[in-house]
């Protein structure tokens, strides 16, 4: 019986160089179920590392979720600065122990405010048919759900930016910083 773990520690900040070694980390500690669902088939360990180390590319944002300062869920958006209007792709993985307890809830609040600071105007996430999770997430969050063969696309549609899609941006920058530095 696995003990019912909490985010009552978590923080959600933007990733930097500097958690290059966390980010390869979290990757390597996905269960083979959960890193098959991030990407969506069978990833080995040298090709997980290799993604984790081209993961802040300049067309890419990336959010973490710490959990008491260990790294336990990351989103992506990736392909910010293609086309006008943006149209980016969003990933999410979460750890399997650290799963229905809020974290995905808060990376994806975090991801589809910096998404609408930057003027997106249209979010994709692929998945596979059999991946609950991120099915519920986007249903709970109103994207439309596209069902194939084997995967489903969920497409969100964000609008402009607001005061407050601002503020959550920077508090959570703040709040990430100061638990650098002082936390």
């Amino acid at each position: 019986m696995r003990d019912k773990r909490t985010p009552q520690d978590l923080v959600v900040r933007r990733l930097r160089s500097a958690d290059q070694e966390d980010i390869c980390e979290h990757f390597l500690r996905l269960d083979v179920q959960t890193r098959r669902a991030r990407f969506c088939g069978g990833a080995s360990d040298e090709s997980v590392l290799r993604y984790a180390r081209n993961l802040l590319r300049y067309d890419s944002i990336a959010c973490g979720a710490f959990v008491s300062g260990h790294l336990r869920g990351i989103v992506e958006l990736r392909g910010l600065f293609h086309a006008w209007p943006s149209r980016t792709e969003a990933a999410f993985s979460v750890e399997a122990e650290w799963q229905s307890i809020g974290i995905g809830d808060a990376l994806f609040e975090q991801m589809f405010a910096m998404a609408r600071n930057r003027g997106v105007m249209t979010i994709e996430m692929m998945c596979l048919k059999d991946n609950s999770h991120m099915r519920h997430l986007a249903a709970k969050h109103n994207a439309r759900l596209l069902v194939d063969c084997e995967t489903v696309e969920a497409v969100l549609h964000p609008s402009w930016p607001t005061p407050c899609s601002i503020a959550k941006e920077i508090i959570a920058e703040t709040r990430g910083y100061s638990y650098l530095h002082f936390g």
